[in-house]
């Protein structure tokens, strides 16, 4: 349960990010608006990766002797590029604000942030683990994170967003880490 919820905090970061950037626009706190964007980002969240453990579920047993290998991949490729693309954030200028809700621009930016949680769908599938709690789990954080990212982006300003990329990043590409290690039977 540790790892799982290790792994749904390191994919809502990119959520977080976004939706920080979001909050950044208000000038106090619209909790509905804060709501709609983390019902957003929760639902994608949630749905992508049934739909990456559907897609891993199709291919498991032709694979089984290197999914340990694919997981350490694709939660490295996931953290990798969300640490790059908070690298590259740093050094660009903010977007200018738009305080109303785009519910195409939500949908966009809700299946962007969570194309992550499609390929962790994928290792859920082959490292055999119950996908209706990792979808809950998954969906529950990403929920209470966005939400709390428009809050604090309201707060706080863009202080966080890259560091909070960089976390999530390093948590995945540990945790595939620690599932390829254990595997090889170096770690216990």
């Amino acid at each position: 349960m540790l790892e799982l919820t290790l792994i749904a905090v390191g994919l809502s970061m990119d959520a977080f990010a976004v939706a920080m950037g979001k909050g950044l626009c208000m000038r106090k706190i619209q909790y509905g608006y804060a709501v709609v964007i983390a019902f957003f980002f929760g639902g994608f969240q949630a749905l992508m990766p049934v739909l990456g453990w559907l897609l891993g579920r199709q291919f498991s047993a032709q694979i089984e002797s290197l999914d340990h290998w694919i997981a350490f991949v694709l939660l490295s490729l996931i953290g990798l590029k969300m640490i790059w693309g908070a690298y590259r954030e740093k050094n660009t200028e903010a977007e200018p604000c738009d305080l109303t809700i785009n519910y195409r621009e939500l949908f966009v930016l809700s299946v962007a942030t969570s194309i992550d949680a499609l390929a962790a769908g994928v290792t859920f599938a082959l490292l055999h683990t119950p996908i209706a709690l990792a979808a809950a789990v998954i969906g529950s954080a990403a929920f209470v994170i966005s939400f709390g990212g428009v809050i604090i982006g309201q707060m706080f300003g863009v202080r966080f967003k890259t560091k909070a990329e960089y976390f999530g990043g390093g948590v995945l590409i540990l945790i595939g880490l620690k599932i390829l290690l254990e595997h090889l039977g170096i770690l216990f």
